[in-house]
């Protein structure tokens, strides 16, 4: 009887450190994407940035920065914002994946930080969902939620750790008024 009670209280003692790794894997991989740091705006030079827009990093404001990016599903709620990524737009310097500009035609996105993973969905394909329909784009860049204010990413603030910036043409096939560009909530999943 007493090994009969020690065999239990040992399952017992398993189940419930089972059950309390499992909440821990749970806890970790729930956790929420909290700022990593922050960054000191500097003034753009004279004709690099529009002062008047909220694009441009204003002289001595903080800025948070990310390394994450909220989880990734099949149906992955972010904000679509716009982007030239042809030479000389808005975008700074050319696309992170091939160092080529691309066409404002073709249907390209920059993905925040945590989302583009390190070059890992370069020249993969993602479908974004938004104003009741539906668009295939190609990945070719990084949307930096890391750094910003400078040359390289057009004087533009650090990205929000929830963007997917698109090309005109996303924009085009969604359907959206040209009056309506700019910022837009969407889902977007992995192809």
């Amino acid at each position: 009887m007493r090994k009969q009670v020690q065999f239990s209280s040992i399952c017992l003692l398993v189940l419930l450190s089972s059950i309390a790794l499992a909440c821990t894997i749970l806890m970790v991989e729930a956790k929420p994407c909290t700022p990593s740091g922050k960054i000191r705006g500097k003034q753009a030079p004279r004709d690099q940035c529009d002062p008047h827009t909220d694009d441009c990093c204003q002289a001595n404001r903080v800025y948070k920065t990310f390394e994450c990016s909220p989880p990734v599903s099949k149906h992955t709620k972010a904000i679509l914002t716009i982007n030239d990524f042809q030479k000389g737009g808005d975008g700074g310097g050319p696309s992170a994946c091939d160092n080529k500009f691309h066409s404002n035609n073709t249907p390209v996105v920059a993905l925040s930080t945590g989302w583009f993973n390190g070059l890992k969905r370069c020249h993969k394909y993602i479908t974004i969902f938004g104003n009741g329909r539906s668009v295939r784009a190609m990945v070719v860049d990084e949307c930096d939620s890391t750094k910003g204010c400078d040359s390289d990413h057009g004087f533009q603030p650090p990205c929000q750790n929830n963007i997917v910036d698109a090309s005109e043409a996303v924009w085009k096939a969604l359907k959206v008024p040209k009056k309506d560009w700019g910022s837009m909530e969407v889902f977007w999943a992995d192809d």
